[in-house]
C-alpha cells in the first residue's frame, strides 16, 4: 500500500508541477501553423471562390447549414467582402505569430478562430488533413505550446535575467491585446452573433479571456505566490490533459485506419494502392505513378505494409525501439503520399501529428543544430563586406593620382627594405 501511495503522488507531482512535452507542443504548434499558412498563401488567389461570396457554396446555403448544424464561424457574422477579406487576412497573421510564437496562448485562440471560420464555412472543402486541423486547432488553446522554439520563451528569458540585475520589467504589448480582444468580445456578444449556434466556442473565448486577464492581474498585483502557484497547477494539468488527448486522437485516427482498411476487399487481396495512383485527381506525376505500380509485388507489399503499420501503431507505444522505427515509416509513407499523390497539406498535417509521438532526444538534437546552423549563417552574413560608396567623378582622377604615388612608395620602401 505504501509504494502504491507513493507512486500515485508521484504521478500526481509529475502532472502537476510542470508542462510535459514542452518540445512536442512546440513541434505541433509549428507544424499545424505553418501548414494552415501554406495552405492559405497557396489558396489566396482562390479564397474568393473556396470560401468567400464568390463560391458555389452561398452565404445563405451556408446559414441555413450552420442554423442545423450549430457550427461555429466568424464568417457568417457578415456577407459582406471586407469582412471576409480581414477575417482571411487574421487568419494568416495568427498562423504567422503562431508559428514564431509570439502571444501564443492569445494566438492558439485566434488561431482556432481562423481555422473553425473558414472550414465550417464551406464544410465540402474538407478532406482528411482538413479535420485534423480542424480538431488540433482547438486542442492547441488549451497547450502551453510557447515553452520553447518560441518568441515567448525568448522574452522570458529576457525578462528573468533583467529581474535579476534588478530591472523593472514592463509588458505593455500583453494588456493591450487583452483589452482590443476583450472589446471585440463584447461586441460581438451584445450585437447577438456570438451565441447563434454551439455555445462549446463562445463560451471557450469568454473563459480564455477571463483566464488571462486573470493570470495578468495575479502576477501583477498579487504580492502572495499561493495564487500564482495554483494558477500554475491548473494550467499544468490543462495542458498534460490536453496532451493527452491529442496523443489519443492520434493514434485513434491511425487505429479506426486501419481496421476500416481491413475490412476492404481491395486491402484484403493486396491491390489497394494500385487504384488511386491511376486516378487523374490523385496523379500529379503519372510517370512516377507507373514506375511505382510496374510490379505486382511492390503494390502487394505496400498495402499489407499500410495497413500493418496503421493496425499497429498504438500498440508499439509501449515499447520506445518499435514506436520510433513505426514512427519513422508513417512520416515517410506521409512524404511519399504527399508527392505521389498531390496531397502535400494532408501529409504535413499528420505529420504534425506524428510529431507528438518523437523522442525529446531527438529533438533537441535537431533544435540544437537549427540553432547552429542559424548562428553561422547570421556569423556569415555579418562577416560580409559592404559595398563601397560611389566616388564622385570630379575627385576620381586626384584620388587615382594618389593612390599611384602611394604605391610607388610603398614598392620604393619594400625594395630598400628587402636590400
Amino acid at each position: 500500500m505504501n509504494r502504491f501511495s507513493l507512486c500515485v503522488s508521484g504521478v500526481i507531482a509529475r502532472v502537476t508541477e510542470a508542462a510535459l512535452g514542452p518540445y512536442q507542443t512546440a513541434v505541433i504548434r509549428i507544424g499545424f501553423s505553418g501548414t494552415w499558412l501554406l495552405f492559405l498563401l497557396r489558396e489566396f488567389p482562390h479564397r474568393q471562390e473556396m470560401y468567400g461570396p464568390d463560391g458555389p457554396w452561398s452565404w445563405d446555403l451556408a446559414e441555413q447549414l450552420i442554423s442545423t448544424n450549430g457550427a461555429f464561424t466568424a464568417l457568417m457574422w457578415s456577407d459582406g467582402n471586407i469582412w471576409f477579406e480581414c477575417v482571411y487576412a487574421l487568419a494568416v497573421l495568427a498562423s504567422v505569430l503562431l508559428l514564431l510564437g509570439w502571444r501564443t496562448r492569445t494566438m492558439t485562440v485566434l488561431f482556432m478562430v481562423g481555422v473553425l471560420s473558414l472550414q465550417n464555412r464551406s464544410i465540402f472543402m474538407g478532406d482528411g488533413g482538413d479535420n485534423v486541423l480542424h480538431l488540433m486547432g482547438i486542442y492547441l488553446v488549451f497547450t502551453r505550446c510557447g515553452q520553447v522554439w518560441s518568441l515567448d520563451a525568448r522574452r522570458e528569458r529576457l525578462a528573468r535575467a533583467a529581474r535579476e540585475r534588478g530591472e523593472p520589467v514592463v509588458d505593455r504589448a500583453g494588456p493591450v491585446l487583452w483589452a482590443v480582444l476583450g472589446v471585440v468580445l463584447v461586441a460581438v456578444t451584445l450585437a447577438g452573433r456570438l451565441f447563434d449556434g454551439d455555445r462549446f466556442i463562445p463560451l471557450l473565448l469568454w473563459g480564455v479571456w477571463l483566464a488571462q486577464g486573470l493570470w495578468w492581474a495575479v502576477g501583477r498585483f498579487g504580492r502572495l505566490r499561493e495564487p500564482r502557484i495554483l494558477l500554475d497547477v491548473v494550467a499544468n494539468i490543462v495542458h498534460n490533459g490536453a496532451l493527452l488527448v491529442i496523443m489519443a486522437e492520434a493514434c485513434l485516427i491511425y487505429a479506426t485506419a486501419g481496421w476500416y482498411k481491413i475490412q476492404g476487399t481491395r486491402w484484403q487481396d493486396g491491390t489497394a494502392v494500385y487504384y488511386p495512383l491511376h486516378l487523374d485527381y490523385f496523379s500529379p506525376w503519372p510517370a512516377l505513378a507507373d514506375l511505382l505500380t510496374a510490379s505486382g509485388t511492390m503494390v502487394l507489399l505496400v498495402t499489407y505494409g499500410t495497413v500493418a503499420v496503421q493496425v499497429a501503431f498504438p500498440f508499439t507505444l509501449f515499447n520506445r525501439r518499435v514506436k520510433n522505427v513505426l514512427l519513422a515509416a508513417m512520416m515517410t509513407e506521409h512524404a511519399v503520399i504527399a508527392v505521389v499523390l498531390g496531397l502535400p497539406f494532408f501529409s504535413l498535417a499528420m505529420i504534425a501529428a506524428d510529431a507528438v509521438f518523437l523522442p525529446t532526444s531527438f529533438l533537441r538534437r535537431l533544435g540544437g543544430r537549427a540553432e547552429r546552423g542559424w548562428g553561422r549563417l547570421v556569423a556569415r552574413v555579418r562577416r560580409t563586406p559592404e559595398p563601397a560608396p560611389p566616388v564622385p567623378e570630379g575627385t576620381r582622377s586626384t584620388e587615382s593620382a594618389k593612390g599611384a604615388e602611394g604605391a610607388e612608395g610603398a614598392e620604393g620602401a619594400h625594395v630598400g627594405f628587402t636590400a
